[in-house]
């Protein structure tokens, strides 16, 4: 969750963590979801169809969609356990063992007696998977809701989807509330892609990598080397005491947030570097970035620790 990978070795990978096919209730094959990603100038996707009974429990294969300049990472979309409200759970976990168990989740209703979010999304990650809670405000997730998911690596702050087809796509109160009381999260973007609407290359996560494999992506996210996106890059961020420096594509704006609730911010005309001064973020143990392009189009770094 520091800032080093910007300058370690490798390469920026573009990826969408959260996407979905006719394995579930997408509107186009595995194939073609992947050629898609693709032909848009995707690195990688993962394919997280619903892991629910009506669909039979897929973990979409999409090993043979891999090439040379494209890879795919096996996962799913977990659903088990009542929330708060009495929604179904909405976990997204990115490479899952083929044989994960399947919950008693027959279909897109809380089921009596079944496992719970927080065990699920514990199993997911025993079994290697880099897990997310998705879509917290299309979900009514409450403040208890997420504290019982103690296994997650990151919270889905962006999903396009739920912003193009119901205003509902920001998770960044959640994922606030849960850096407040200390939980060392991470933040995605996504698109949760069905290609019914136009859902999809909205939302992503560009990851530091030497090589475009399943693994190195995995490791990097689950140590944090990443970023996510929907329009603006990230290049670099500096921190020296109380101050950021911040390398970026053309940018309206700059911001650093924290867990009080002004927020420094630079503002002007095609900003490529910006330093700000976050004193009077001081006490807060955590800070993130945003930066905002002139179309409204943000970037946003994970959190940033500063007491590691």
């Amino acid at each position: 969750m520091q800032t080093s990978f910007f300058t370690d070795p490798g390469k920026f990978r573009r990826g969408n963590l959260h996407t979905h096919s006719t394995r579930s209730d997408g509107a186009l094959e595995p194939q073609d979801v992947c050629k898609r990603y693709q032909d848009a100038g995707y690195d990688f996707i993962a394919l997280t169809d619903h892991f629910i009974g009506q669909y039979d429990y897929p973990i979409t294969d999409t090993t043979a969609y891999r090439n040379d300049d494209f890879t795919t990472i096996l996962g799913a979309e977990l659903h088990s356990g009542a929330m708060e409200k009495g929604n179904l759970w909405h976990i997204v976990a990115v490479g899952l063992p083929t044989d994960f168990k399947p919950p008693n989740a027959p279909h897109f209703e809380p089921v009596e007696g079944q496992e719970s979010g927080a065990s699920i999304a514990q199993r997911a990650r025993d079994a290697g998977a880099f897990v997310a809670i998705a879509h917290p405000h299309w979900s009514s997730l409450t403040e208890s809701d997420a504290r019982t998911i103690t296994a997650a690596h990151a919270v889905e702050v962006y999903n396009h989807g739920c912003a193009i087809e119901n205003d509902r796509g920001d998770g960044h109160l959640s994922l606030e509330h849960l850096l407040d009381e200390g939980r060392k999260l991470t933040m995605i973007a996504t698109d949760d892609a069905h290609f019914h609407t136009p859902d999809h290359f909205g939302g992503w996560v560009m990851v530091k990598t030497r090589e475009n494999t399943a693994d190195a992506l995995l490791d990097a996210m689950k140590a944090g080397a990443f970023y996510s996106s929907t329009g603006p890059q990230i290049h670099d961020i500096r921190l020296n005491g109380m101050t950021a420096e911040v390398e970026c594509t053309e940018a309206a704006s700059i911001t650093v947030q924290g867990s009080v609730a002004c927020a420094p911010s630079l503002c002007g005309e095609k900003m490529t570097r910006g330093v700000i001064d976050f004193n009077r973020l001081k006490g807060s143990p955590w800070i993130r970035i945003t930066v905002i392009d002139h179309a409204g189009k943000r970037a946003w770094s994970n959190p940033i620790w500063l007491d590691a």
